[in-house]
């Protein structure tokens, strides 16, 4: 790279990093404020999940969407769009006093804001920015800034509640998301066509992508990972709390995650240029059960729950640097924003299942165990789907098709 390439990459890196940070770590906080507001609003936790849940559906439902703004219109309108979106969510959730208007705010409003603003567009712009053999590091930097982001957001969104009150909190925190907007005059520009993409078309990579099984086993591998990254979002405030933990217990537990996930983040970015990121994925998968099934055999202890914290944490959003790697460099990166938010909807989908199964769980049984149970089984089977991916590019391997036909 010249050097002043260099130093664009260097600028959108800092960028994304900083736009992931505030998405990811606003989002993050939404655990702490399901007691103190549902107390306040007379919202079960049902209702609540059932927001949160709308919210990661839409989301998944907007990732292709915005994904496909992107690539036609450009990434800075995009992610300008999507910022403003999230801070309006987060500020009408805080004047929401009926399920609907929690689930109108909350739910889709601040869903689609997460659309414009994280991974699926900001993952793309990151990806063309630098050449092949950085593109997996850089990922997993940008990758790292939510999991930075988590770690500072909610002990800060704990101290603006416990010093002020939840509604305080949620404007300041729709004033942070909002500054995503001046950033996005950093992150402009579409995806050129590769040598073997110059006369795709959108159409025409879908029906590459959905006719090729290991997009399959993307999906729904990443249906899994985001079962357990919102279940746990969410509800694990709750979990310590029930246990007999504190509420700053928990809020710690959550940051830890992101901070461990910083270098788990950057960890698999990096593994991910010089080892096989399927393998590495099916890893991540299995390890998740470990940790899990370590926080439910033993008795919940501070310690236990740290362990738990940091080892998950490791494993957090590792999947998504491997995952858009795979995405990229299977499929080429004219359509990755798109490619990979359909892939995303996957995620999402497993959020909403996840978010909602908990809140239904713990209003029917009083206790979370059927889901942390169900979350270990489906860490298994996303480590077997991992396994069968081809990790190459289609361009080879329709080379290597024509060698033995």
């Amino acid at each position: 790279m010249s050097s002043s390439a260099q130093r664009s990459a260097t600028v959108v890196i800092t960028a994304s990093i900083v736009v992931l940070l505030i998405a990811m770590g606003v989002r993050a906080t939404f655990g702490l404020l399901m007691q103190p507001m549902g107390l306040d609003k007379g919202f079960s936790r049902e209702t609540f999940s059932l927001a949160f849940a709308i919210q990661n559906l839409v989301w998944g439902l907007g990732a292709p969407l915005f994904g496909a703004l992107s690539d036609k219109y450009g990434s800075g309108r995009t992610i300008a769009l999507g910022a403003l979106l999230y801070a309006i969510g987060l500020l009408s959730m805080g004047y929401s006093d009926s399920a609907a208007t929690l689930y109108l705010s909350a739910g889709v409003l601040v869903g689609l804001g997460q659309g414009g603003t994280t991974f699926g567009v900001i993952l793309g712009v990151v990806a063309r920015a630098v050449p092949p053999e950085r593109r997996s590091l850089a990922l997993g930097m940008a990758s790292a800034g939510g999991s930075a982001g988590q770690f500072l957001m909610v002990p800060f969104a704990q101290q603006l509640i416990a010093q002020f009150d939840w509604h305080t909190a949620l404007l300041l925190l729709s004033v942070a998301a909002s500054f995503g907007m001046p950033l996005a005059l950093l992150l402009q520009g579409r995806a050129a066509a590769g040598a073997d993409q110059l006369h795709q078309s959108l159409s025409a990579a879908f029906r590459q992508a959905l006719g090729h099984r290991s997009y399959h086993f993307l999906f729904w591998s990443f249906f899994v990972c985001g079962f357990h990254v919102s279940f746990i979002t969410l509800h694990l405030p709750s979990f310590v709390v029930d246990g007999g933990l504190s509420a700053f217990d928990g809020a710690l537990a959550i940051g830890l995650i992101g901070l461990f996930n910083v270098v788990g983040s950057y960890g698999c970015g990096w593994l991910g240029g010089r080892y096989s990121k399927k393998n590495l994925l099916g890893s991540i998968y299995a390890l998740r059960a470990v940790f899990i099934a370590l926080l439910l055999l033993f008795p919940l202890t501070p310690l236990v729950l740290y362990v738990f914290a940091a080892g998950i944490g490791l494993l957090w959003l590792g999947t998504v640097p491997l995952t858009s790697g795979l995405i990229g460099q299977i499929y080429g990166l004219r359509y990755t924003a798109t490619l990979y938010g359909l892939v995303f909807l996957g995620h999402q989908i497993g959020s909403f299942i996840g978010v909602w199964l908990g809140g239904w769980t713990f209003e029917r049984f009083g206790s979370y165990d059927l889901v942390w149970w169900l979350g270990i089984a489906l860490a298994l089977a996303a480590a077997a789907l991992s396994w069968p991916i081809d990790e190459r590019a289609m361009a080879a391997r329709r080379a290597d098709d024509a060698v033995r036909a």
